[in-house]
Order: structure tokens, then C-alpha cells, then sequence
């Protein structure tokens, strides 16, 4: 999560916000580099009401979740966009409190591709936000599943790319986007978990339809979502082309494509940046563009086709 960053976000001056219409962002205590100000937790609806990313099992957050509550509601649906550390931990300590069942795609490898399913296979291991490897939901979601209850309907939409098994919500011309779209930072797409290829299709998806309000795992709402998926997908392309004209010149390595292209970002992002590389490479790999000696991973050369 730490590309293409617009102006810096000012820090909410509370960890609740009434965003209307019975929507509330929670923001969890969990700020870093790589989350920004914290998590964000939404309740939809009133009543019996849908929690989308519960976050971490911190036990704060968990007070400010039900601190929010209104008189007589309870959390009744916990849905959950994907298993890193940052956004589903605390979902069966609520379950188990509300009575609620939890929804996702899956577990953490749910959705996998071939490609990435053989990288793991051959010991490639993920690296940034941290891997839930518990989690499993009561309810798997498909792609197009609709929990409707109350006053709320939220529609499951697969959008791998940062996660095999990342859902984003859809309620009418409102999107959760959980990590996949942000308004502060581009995704970490960070292979075998995350994979460039999926990332891109997602993104596409998403940006053929007209959402009017994209509500993000981290940052402030994206009021403008046509032209933040358009900034997303142009950003992601240049990337890829920048990686090309680099080959042009010879091979080269993860290591030193990063060290190139990412001369704007701080050397504590390097590594998060590498996993960014290495995707790409696996996507122009994937596509027959690029070769990878002695086989793809972060020890290979990488070349031209």
C-alpha cells in the first residue's frame, strides 16, 4: 500500500464517524506505514446491522465498535474483505460475542491462481501486511452472492489481485473496496498471495461500472471513484512499461528494478516495493513478454522476451 500517494490524509480528529444513512467508519488503533491513520471498520444499517472488517483483535477497537452501536442494535453479519492481520483477527471474537456468523470468499489462499499456487509450492513466501492463516468464515461467499437484511443489502464482488480471496461490497452506487482501491496509496500486490495479473482484471471490473462513493479499508472516502480507478490502472501501466524500458537495456533483478524506478520512495518501503516489482515480473512473465532465469522468483534475472 505504499504507491501513488495523493496529498497526505489529515488525521481524523475521532475514531467514529457518522458518514449518514446508518453507515459509521470506526478507525482502528493500529497506525503504520502501511495502514495509514488505522483500519477502518464499517457498520451499515440499523437495527440488526452488517459489519464490514471487523480489523485487528485489539481490544480497544473492539469498544469503540460497540460503542457505536445504537440503543438496541447489535452486529448480526460480520463480512470480511480479505485475511490480513489489519482487517480480520477480531471477526470470530465478535462473532462469538454477537452471535453472528462471519462471511468471506475463504481462507487466506482461497482464489489462488496456478502461477501463484506454484510459487508457494516452491517456497515463495508473501511479505507486507501479515497473513491471517486462522481465518475461515462460517459462510463462504461467491462472486454476486447478496446478504440482504433489515434495511441493508450488500453484494459480494470477488477482487483478487491484493488477496486471493478479497471481496469488495457493493450496496447500490456505494463500494467497500477493502484494500483493493484506497484514496491515499496504490495496493501492495505482494505474489504468491498477491498477483499482479488478478489485480489488473479487479481494477478493470471495477472501473466499468459508475460508482458514485468508494469507502476504502484505510483513508478517507474516494468521492471521485471514475478517476481514482483510472489514476490506479494508468499507474500500474506505466509501472509495467517503465519495467520494459529497463530490460531494453539488459537484465536485471527484482533487486535493482526497484532501486530504479523507486528513487521517490523511502528506503523503509524498498521491500514492499520489491513485492510490486516482483509482480509485474510474474504478470510479464505470465504473458510471455519476459523471461526469468533460473525460474521466477526474487533470485532470478530477469529479460526480455
Amino acid at each position: 500500500m505504499q504507491n501513488a500517494r495523493p496529498p497526505k490524509q489529515p488525521q481524523p480528529d475521532s475514531p467514529h464517524t457518522d458518514l449518514g444513512n446508518g453507515l459509521r467508519r470506526i478507525l482502528a488503533p493500529n497506525p503504520s506505514p502501511m495502514t495509514l491513520h488505522g483500519t477502518n471498520s464499517y457498520l451499515v444499517g440499523t437495527g440488526e446491522v452488517a459489519l464490514i472488517d471487523p480489523g485487528p483483535n485489539i481490544a480497544a477497537h473492539a469498544t469503540a465498535l460497540q460503542s457505536a452501536l445504537h440503543k438496541g442494535e447489535r452486529i448480526s453479519h460480520i463480512l470480511v474483505t480479505h485475511s490480513h492481520l489489519d482487517h480480520s483477527p477480531l471477526a470470530r471474537p465478535l462473532a462469538e460475542f454477537y452471535g453472528a456468523k462471519i462471511y468471506a470468499y475463504g481462507p487466506a489462499t482461497a482464489g489462488r491462481s496456478p502461477q501463484m499456487q506454484a510459487l508457494a509450492d516452491a517456497g515463495l513466501i508473501a511479505g507486507g501486511e501479515g497473513i491471517d492463516a486462522t481465518f475461515t468464515p462460517d459462510v463462504s461467499l461467491a462472486d454476486g452472492d447478496t446478504l440482504a437484511h433489515g434495511d441493508w443489502s450488500l453484494t459480494a464482488l470477488h477482487t483478487p489481485g491484493h488477496l486471493s480471496n478479497h471481496l469488495c461490497f457493493a450496496s447500490g452506487t456505494t463500494l467497500f473496496s477493502g484494500d483493493h482501491v484506497m484514496g491515499w496509496a496504490s495496493s501492495l500486490v505482494s505474489p504468491p498471495d498477491g498477483d499482479m495479473a488478478a489485480y489488473m482484471a479487479s481494477t478493470r471490473r471495477l472501473a466499468a461500472q459508475n460508482w458514485q462513493v468508494i469507502h476504502a479499508g484505510h483513508g478517507d472516502p474516494i468521492t471521485d471513484p471514475v478517476a481514482r480507478l483510472a489514476f490506479l490502472l494508468r499507474h500500474r501501466e506505466q509501472r509495467e512499461t517503465e519495467i520494459l524500458a529497463q530490460l531494453a537495456h539488459g537484465p536485471s533483478t527484482v533487486q535493482t528494478l526497484t532501486q530504479t524506478l523507486y528513487t521517490d520512495t523511502p528506503p523503509a518501503l524498498h521491500p514492499a516495493a520489491q513485492r510490486n516489482v516482483l509482480a509485474h515480473l510474474l504478470d510479464l512473465v505470465q504473458q510471455g513478454r519476459v523471461t526469468a532465469r533460473p525460474a521466477p522468483g526474487f533470485s532470478a534475472r530477469y529479460s526480455l522476451a
